[in-house]
């Protein structure tokens, strides 16, 4: 199994990496690019439509592989619908409400195929049937994870690198839990986005796109499902959470900051993780660094967290409380980011 996996992994990778420079000449052939404005303040114009680049890898080597499960029709069509909205997106910009209803659309298409969060693992409570709830909850998370991933993706290397990360944590359980077809589909995705990282990464060769973003998010949160919510005996409802903790919270502080400010919650702002560690000083590549680090931590206690005991599961929900906190004052949730771990930083960084 080891030696198969070795062999996809590296596969799929040389694939990413020589099928990103085709897919970086056509963008610039027909002008698909992003160009610099206000809000965007990358040099020169970059080529759009990366996700490409990671769906055909993952797209030839999953026809060679083909992973078995009731679902995959379902699956495959949902994020079909996906990559058409962010393909149409990225070219003529599609108004947010369009990109819902398709959401939605691929949502529902997926929770047909009988891919449900029908029950949860709660700490104290134990085993909670959903019923009619289940419907809600799915929806609610397939679009929350889909949009979260894309929210964050505003430097070079961001959105991919954390969504790698993501992946590997998954592929880790998977592994552990002997679930055969998350664990290629994983590997899969881990080993595109490692070899589109090549030229994702700070300074970017080719942006991910909303192509991109759309459907890794829509991957993250359907994998997560097979592999996560699926085992409520073995894994609580926190696991796939702390998974992606960054995307997720990053958008739900987003959207309550904006509330209490009174704003649309698709009102862009600066106050995202990435623009606020950037506004501190840290520069490009180390904010992507220091976000990978973090999103390396919360994979491994997820990880962790598994196989923990009841103390040692406290433990790590208290500290997991205590970060969310500072990740609230960082966002500006909390008092405006005028709160004392704000002023330390802001300090860190000038004394360097």
């Amino acid at each position: 199994m080891t030696q198969e996996l070795i062999i996809i992994f590296l596969s799929t990778f040389a694939l990413a990496v020589i099928v990103t420079p085709l897919i970086i000449k056509l963008a610039k052939k027909y002008n698909l690019v992003d160009c610099p404005n206000d809000r965007k303040k990358h040099n020169g114009s970059i080529p759009l439509m990366g996700g490409l680049a990671i769906i055909i890898p993952v797209l030839i080597m999953g026809i060679i592989l083909q992973p078995e499960s009731e679902h995959m029709l379902g699956i495959v069509v949902g994020g079909s619908l996906i990559i058409i909205a962010g393909v149409l997106d990225d070219i003529l910009s599609l108004k947010p409400l369009t990109k819902l209803v398709i959401q939605i659309a691929a949502a529902v298409i997926v929770m047909s195929s009988g891919l449900m969060i029908e029950a949860l693992t709660v700490p104290f409570m134990g085993h909670v049937d959903l019923g009619i709830l289940s419907y809600a909850v799915t929806l609610f998370w397939i679009i929350g994870v889909t949009n979260a991933l894309n929210l964050i993706d505003g430097l070079d290397g961001l959105a991919s690198g954390v969504a790698a990360i993501a992946f590997g944590s998954i592929l880790v359980m998977a592994i552990s839990d002997s679930t055969t077809v998350v664990i290629y589909l994983s590997i899969l995705y881990v080993a595109s986005l490692l070899g589109f990282l090549v030229y994702n990464f700070y300074p970017a060769k080719i942006f991910l796109g909303d192509t991109g973003s759309l459907f890794i998010g829509y991957s993250l949160a359907v994998i997560s499902m097979l592999g996560l919510f699926k085992n409520v005996t073995v894994f609580s409802f926190i696991v796939p959470i702390m998974v992606l903790m960054i995307p997720i919270f990053d958008t739900l502080f987003a959207i309550i900051r904006r509330t209490i400010n009174k704003q649309h919650i698709m009102t862009a702002d600066r106050m995202h993780i990435h623009y606020v560690l950037l506004g501190l000083g840290f520069g490009h590549r180390n904010t992507v660094l220091i976000i990978y680090a973090f999103s390396i931590m919360f994979g491994a206690l997820a990880i962790i967290f598994t196989n923990a005991t009841m103390i040692l599961s406290l433990i790590i929900m208290g500290f997991l409380v205590v970060t969310l906190h500072f990740l609230a004052e960082l966002t500006g949730l909390v008092y405006g980011g005028r709160m004392p771990i704000i002023r330390r930083l802001k300090k860190l960084v000038n004394l360097k």
